[in-house]
């Protein structure tokens, strides 16, 4: 499966992961609460500017955008529709510059070093005898790695249909995409029983 992580050297690259997701909860929040287009067009600029010092650049960073460019898109349009231009320009801006923080944290962070911070905080749940903390980091680790593995199947699917002269439809697109998705989630889950990883995480606790 793919990664959404870029391997270089930066600043950003260098700061813990516990410190880079309680930044990016603060500028989620701070960027949700700016008034008006002129001071959310700046944090996008910003923003954007962090997405190209994570090394996201080039081919592989409209790569990284293009999945959710469209639905922020039809977002933006929609709000535009129904409560004037202004206000879909900055729900435009507002949601591309929470997307590009997102995946510049996301680009810049090993996917282990997350799953180690979600199992930290997971941890008092475990306590409280709520959750399994190793299964929460696990299940993000794996949401993580398979979400670019989703929309490469969807990619691929589509070429297929425009190579046979077919439509793009979604009754044609969705049947294909769902059943490959869960024939390599069965994979992965068979993967993970079969190396014991639940069981391993079971004895450390145990010992």
């Amino acid at each position: 499966m793919m990664s959404l992580y870029v391997q270089r050297r930066s600043l950003l690259h260098r700061l813990p992961a516990a410190v880079k997701l309680v930044a990016l909860a603060f500028l989620a929040l701070a960027v949700l609460a700016l008034p008006g287009l002129v001071p959310l067009v700046i944090a996008a600029l910003l923003a954007f500017g962090l997405y190209l010092h994570a090394g996201l650049q080039g081919r592989a960073g409209l790569a990284a955008l293009k999945p959710l460019a469209l639905s922020i898109a039809l977002i933006a349009l929609f709000t535009a529709l129904v409560a004037g231009p202004r206000e879909g320009a900055e729900t435009l801006f507002r949601l591309l510059s929470l997307t590009l923080l997102a995946t510049a944290v996301t680009a810049s962070t090993p996917l282990h070093d997350f799953m180690a911070v979600i199992e930290r905080a997971a941890r008092p749940l475990e306590r409280a005898g709520l959750v399994r903390a190793a299964d929460i980091g696990l299940a993000v680790g794996l949401a993580l790695r398979f979400l670019p593995e989703v929309v490469n199947r969807y990619r691929a699917i589509a070429e297929a249909h425009q190579a046979r002269g077919l439509k793009l439809r979604a009754t044609t697109l969705l049947g294909p995409l769902i059943i490959s998705t869960l024939r390599e989630a069965d994979a992965i889950a068979a993967a993970i029983d079969a190396r014991g990883i639940r069981g391993h995480e079971k004895e450390k606790r145990e010992t």
